[in-house]
């Protein structure tokens, strides 16, 4: 049997654009969702990670850490919620499993890549948490950076109401009005459905998160 990997989701967005990337880099990872879609609307109405969202995101990492079925025990939790990075990292200190942040994979690359990054998002909440974490993971590496975040309202929206077309192009948009960065990071999982149109419209790499997040769990597993 192989080990399973525990997939914890607060937007039903990224459910499809994870299973993609696991198809496309590690289709024979057993693999299975947690979705909890209050944890985006609780954040989003409260404006801050709450000590009763925190002990959820314990619960659930805790709850993904016990699960044996056919597949095997759980090996690795991957969160692909980008709002809520000091959560995880309550989860990681808690478990004795590797448990990955949904943008950790995505930023060690965009940090061997150049030293001005954009970073995009289209929930606003993700904004200041992923810059911090851009920060903070450039300092531990003693690596100076320039960070351009952007916010894209409407696209989420967009997303959610179905229109994709107009979620991309809002994506594609924002890329381009970048000032010269070295690289560019889709900063959620939800976003990654964008990235061919981003590439075309702008001169530098793109980062999706969900493939650098499977490549990375990977790694961390010792599966690659």
């Amino acid at each position: 049997m192989s080990d399973r990997i525990t997939l914890i989701h607060a937007l039903a967005d990224s459910v499809q654009p994870i299973h993609a990337a696991f198809g496309r880099h590690w289709p024979e990872a057993d693999r299975f969702d947690l979705l909890d879609t209050s944890l985006s609307a609780d954040l989003a109405a409260a404006g801050d990670l709450t000590t009763a969202i925190r002990e959820r995101f314990l619960t659930l990492g805790q709850y993904a850490a016990q699960q044996v079925g056919v597949g095997g025990k759980t090996a690795a939790i991957l969160f692909t919620c980008s709002a809520f990075g000091p959560a995880i990292d309550a989860v990681k200190a808690a478990l004795p499993i590797p448990v990955l942040k949904p943008n950790e994979s995505a930023f060690a690359d965009a940090l061997a890549t150049g030293r001005r990054i954009g970073l995009l998002v289209t929930f606003l909440p993700s904004l200041a948490s992923l810059r911090a974490e851009l920060r903070t993971m450039a300092a531990a590496s003693g690596q100076s950076i320039d960070i351009e975040a952007k916010y894209i309202e409407g696209a989420l929206a967009a997303l959610k109401a179905g229109d994709t077309t107009t979620h991309d192009r809002l994506i594609a948009e924002a890329a381009t009005a970048l000032p010269a960065p070295d690289v560019i990071v889709l900063g959620q999982f939800s976003m990654a459905r964008a990235a061919n149109l981003v590439s075309n419209a702008s001169a530098c790499p793109v980062i999706t998160t969900p493939d650098a997040a499977v490549l990375g769990l990977r790694r961390l597993v010792g599966q690659f």
